[in-house]
């Protein structure tokens, strides 16, 4: 297998999708060394089965608005791979939504999956539907329309959605309702949903939290304390601000935080209290950034990312694809960042990766990093399928431990010397290499 011939190949085939190639474009690059030491997986034309989704499902979805007009969106689920256990991939509501984001992220979601260690294939789903701005009521009969058109594909051993970018508890609730009125059933088809009806404790928190467990993995490979490090983190959704409070309460110092309309820049680092103000105003009132510099004095810049406003020692990019570019990498390498940890998935372009790893700094992919959403998703479908509920404790200790066993899949796969771990390489040499072992395992399906 040669990675640039299958990608030509790919180019010409989907050539609208851009998201996508730069996906798969870094996972064969990643493997190809790899891959070519197994002569079976070229016989079965493995690399092309792995990129192409198992199927794409597209659909238009009516819902009526408060003034009683009918409104159309479109609506998609990607089921990438199950060739390791059901799909499973978030729902993302988002204008910017389309068909290449969610093939990208759910040819993402297979790898992350597998490095979980827990039976979860790849999948995405969403629709360019944007909850902002919409009434609770037209929220709900929007998720209720999509899962009307939906629902068949779903179930708890077939394919289990979450909530993404646009997709909080509230969604879940509603598609989750509408799933179990149409199915007549009540099972673990859905994750992230409340904790009255089957969710699971540390939920929100995971993917944060998770990002942070896997930082510390990082930094003790050079003997680094986390205390009193400057972090900046982009975003300030439910990633970037449970992100931000597992870093508090370890001691570091979050300086920024940021949304599509600006960034602030707290160069003392947030506090508890500052902290809690941003829960709040995300949460309950769903303002923007730029109303906690009206309350709490600090910079604020307008339509600016972080990572040129200032020295960071770490940077966690934690808002959306594609935001860190390589003139942002280079101003963080420049100013001493010696780590960056993505919450956000594919949030760093190519340039900034190579920009990274070139500099041999600790980066680890939001693939391994931000794994810890799922890993709980996975723990939340365990829960379901027993019957009960695990305690806080319970479940944030199996996500410590996964994200330590994910750091050492990377470190077995990406390990270059002695001083340095290519943590792109292992990341995706090891989640390629369990689902490629069950597809051959499985025959040509």
């Amino acid at each position: 297998m040669k990675a640039s011939e299958v990608m030509a190949d790919l180019r010409s085939r989907f050539p609208a999708e851009p998201e996508y190639l730069q996906a798969v474009e870094e996972v064969l690059n990643s493997i190809e060394d790899v891959y070519n030491e197994y002569p079976e997986f070229e016989r079965w034309n493995l690399v092309e089965r792995l990129c192409l989704p198992d199927r794409i499902l597209s659909f238009r979805v009516s819902w009526v608005d408060d003034q009683g007009r009918v409104r159309n969106n479109m609506g998609y689920r990607i089921q990438h791979s199950n060739a390791i256990g059901p799909y499973k991939g978030g729902i993302r509501f988002h204008a910017s939504v389309n068909q290449s984001i969610l093939k990208f992220l759910a040819f993402e979601q297979t790898f992350k999956n597998a490095l979980t260690t827990l039976a979860m294939g790849g999948a995405k789903g969403g629709s360019d539907f944007s909850p902002r701005g919409k009434s609770d009521m037209e929220i709900m009969r929007f998720c209720q329309a999509f899962i009307a058109e939906l629902w068949r594909q779903l179930g708890p051993d077939t394919d289990v959605p979450a909530g993404d970018i646009g997709v909080g508890a509230r969604e879940v609730g509603y598609m989750f309702g509408m799933y179990k009125k149409m199915a007549r059933e009540f099972s673990g088809t859905f994750t992230g949903k409340g904790l009255d009806f089957g969710g699971s404790l540390i939920r929100p928190e995971a993917t944060g939290y998770g990002n942070v467990y896997f930082l510390q993995q990082m930094l003790a490979t050079r003997g680094i304390d986390i205390k009193g490090k400057r972090v900046a983190i982009s975003g300030s959704g439910n990633v970037a601000t449970y992100t931000a409070q597992k870093l508090l309460q370890l001691g570091a110092k979050v300086v920024t935080m940021s949304d599509s309309g600006g960034t602030i820049y707290v160069p003392d680092g947030l506090t508890d209290e500052q902290l809690d103000y941003i829960f709040e105003l995300k949460n309950l009132y769903r303002g923007r950034i730029s109303e906690f510099a009206d309350r709490y004095p600090c910079e604020y810049h307008p339509g600016k990312r972080p990572w040129q406003l200032a020295s960071f020692d770490i940077a966690m990019p934690s808002a959306t694809q594609n935001e860190l570019d390589g003139d942002d990498a280079r101003a963080l390498l420049q100013g001493g960042c010696f780590a960056v940890s993505e919450g956000a998935n594919m949030p760093s372009t190519p340039e900034a990766v190579k920009a990274f790893i070139d500099a041999r700094i600790l980066y680890a992919p939001g693939k391994a990093a931000n794994a810890g959403g799922v890993s709980v998703s996975g723990l939340e479908m365990a829960q379901n399928a027993q019957k009960l509920t695990w305690t806080a404790q319970e479940v944030d200790d199996y996500l410590r431990r996964i994200m330590a066993d994910i750091h050492a899949q990377c470190e077995r796969y990406g390990r270059v010397d002695s001083s340095y771990i290519n943590y792109v390489k292992g990341a995706n040499t090891a989640g390629f290499m369990k689902v490629a072992r069950a597809m051959m395992a499985q025959g040509i399906l």
